[in-house]
């Protein structure tokens, strides 16, 4: 191809031909929203280091899904925060606790018109905020893949469409899907986050969820962020062992990775567009330093374009809205 024969801005000098070469865009259908449920009645509490964004009861989670549901967004991933906690995040196997309480309400009232993937983990029900059993000072990973399971078959049983293990454990896709599939949930699908670093981004989450450590770090389970070749074994193991999609995050700072993983496996991907990610947005945009709707619409677009089918983002709703006010 040589100038002036070839003109590459031929093809962008109209707005209908520029729409109609598109190779990427989003819609509301692509995005989960993450929700964050708490004990109690008629709360809708700010979460302060995540503007816009609230810890919900169960009856206002329902109202807010109601408002996802209008905007076209028909899948959440949820997060509770309990009342109590315990040493190793048994308060989570029960029925009564808050995340079963909330997605039994939940499919009561929506059923099938909201898909909800429910986060597997201990570190919103630990005292220590680990992700798992501390045993010497660190997390004990097969004695955490007893509570796993156990926790993961409560969720079935409340009516989870899909289970998303976050604690990172070696070997808890394999017992969460036997536990699945011995108990007749074979139809539930499996999003275990296959690679997640240890990232500085978690920072607003876990102020959010209440879930900080507060000894110690995640490093001895956490990815280190430096590693690239790591999240290939994660994946494959993952796969190997009942996996039916993979997350991934943090989203912008590990394109590369969400793209390697996408040429090397034949498997759906979603991107977590993390915490920290969505709170430096949200405070350049209150500062007027970027337009906010443009630089989250470029962000969720390079996240797709990297290679993930769909996107968990907090900025869901708001970007839910705008696509719909603006006929896109």
């Amino acid at each position: 191809m040589k100038f002036p024969l070839t003109r590459l801005r031929r093809l962008r000098y109209n707005k209908i031909l520029r729409n109609m070469i598109e190779d990427v865009s989003i819609n509301a259908a692509d995005l989960i929203c993450p929700v964050f449920i708490t004990e109690g009645q008629n709360i809708k509490e700010p979460i302060e280091s995540m503007p816009g964004q609230f810890r919900y009861s169960i009856d206002r989670t329902i109202e807010f899904c109601n408002e996802l549901i209008d905007n076209k967004i028909n899948s959440i991933i949820v997060f509770g925060i309990p009342n109590k906690k315990d040493e190793t995040g048994e308060i989570s196997c029960s029925s009564n606790s808050i995340v079963p309480k909330a997605i039994s309400e939940l499919k009561k009232v929506f059923e099938d018109k909201l898909f909800v993937i429910a986060d597997v983990c201990n570190c919103e029900y630990t005292t220590h905020g680990q992700c798992g059993t501390i045993i010497d000072n660190d997390v004990d990973n097969d004695l955490t893949l007893k509570t796993l399971s156990s926790q993961s078959l409560v969720l079935a049983k409340s009516g989870a469409d899909a289970l998303a293990p976050s604690d990172m454990m070696d070997g808890r896709v394999k017992v969460i899907r036997e536990i699945l599939d011995n108990n007749k949930f074979e139809k539930i699908a499996i999003f275990p986050y296959s690679v997640k670093y240890n990232s500085a981004f978690y920072g607003p989450f876990r102020e959010a969820a209440k879930s900080a450590p507060n000894f110690g770090d995640r490093k001895t389970y956490q990815m280190n962020f430096k590693n690239s070749e790591e999240a290939i074994n994660e994946v494959k193991l993952d796969i190997n062992e009942g996996a039916d999609v993979i997350i991934i995050k943090p989203a912008i700072s590990y394109l590369d990775i969400i793209y390697r993983i996408k040429q090397k496996f034949n498997v759906p991907i979603i991107a977590y567009n993390v915490s920290g990610e969505y709170t430096m947005l949200k405070s350049a945009s209150a500062n007027n330093f970027i337009n906010g709707i443009e630089t989250i619409l470029e962000i969720l677009h390079s996240i797709k374009r990297s290679g993930a089918n769909a996107i968990i983002s907090y900025h869901a709703l708001e970007v839910a809205k705008y696509l719909k006010a603006n006929d896109l």
